[in-house]
């Protein structure tokens, strides 16, 4: 699980250097977040691992503040989720979400993506059967013991725990994540959460070699570009990368 996690950070580590882009996908991120499930952090963990994620990747706190601003206001835009599920080259099996205020147009946009690249929308549900949808939290520590069972002994379903290079990693349900992050900062204070998202993790790697390493290159930076897209996940596993 934590290979295909961390081939996933690499991709989106090179597609999302447009400094901007990233400023406004969590821009429209957090109002979201927000607008759902409170403006104060300390009541909505999901908002606060997502600042706290924004601030690790520069973004100016006047944009997080922006944010949460049009958040506590009356109307604002409509943003809504949406979700889609493909293959791209090679067969490989890609997911996008996405957050909109025009789905038609969104829907058009990632559809001619995946055209371009010679891949193929799907139905939903078509691929992410073949993911986890996971809560990831990640911090510096080497007691893997001790940590499954303090969340253990609050109740929380634990998929996987990885214990590496100084450094724990929490896989669970994302159903699970508000609880399993609470349980972590009631036992061991204020971590510092080197990863602290929801993603879907692929369940199987699939090789991507020869002209197809190009062509899902082009797909994952037309996902990117895009500024509805908010994350791409996929089971590639690229040619000449480690």
């Amino acid at each position: 699980m934590g290979r295909a996690f961390q081939n996933r950070k690499e991709s989106m580590a090179k597609t999302a250097d447009a400094k901007t882009k990233v400023y406004s996908k969590y821009g429209r991120e957090i109002y979201v977040c927000a607008k759902q499930g409170g403006i104060d952090p300390a009541g909505n963990l999901a908002l606060r691992g997502l600042i706290e994620r924004a601030k690790k990747d520069q973004v100016p706190s006047h944009v997080i503040d922006k944010a949460l601003d049009k958040a506590s206001g009356v109307g604002g835009e409509d943003f809504s989720s949406a979700r889609y599920e493909g293959f791209g080259p090679g067969n490989c099996m890609v997911i996008v979400e996405c957050l909109t205020d025009n789905p038609n147009r969104t829907f058009g946009d990632v559809r001619a993506c995946f055209t371009k690249a010679k891949g193929k929308l799907g139905t939903p549900g078509s691929v992410s059967h073949m993911f986890d949808h996971c809560a990831i939290l990640a911090f510096k520590g080497d007691d893997e013991e001790a940590t499954l069972e303090t969340l253990m002994e609050a109740d929380v379903d634990v998929t996987d725990i990885e214990n590496e290079s100084g450094r724990i990693t929490v896989f669970a349900p994302h159903t699970e994540y508000a609880k399993a992050k609470q349980a972590l900062i009631d036992a061991f204070g204020e971590l510092d959460f080197e990863v602290d998202e929801i993603q879907f993790v692929p369940q199987t790697m699939t090789p991507v070699e020869g002209d197809d390493v190009a062509m899902f290159e082009k797909l994952m930076d037309t996902l990117n570009d895009l500024d509805d897209v908010q994350n791409v996940f996929h089971s590639a596993e690229v040619e000449g990368q480690a």
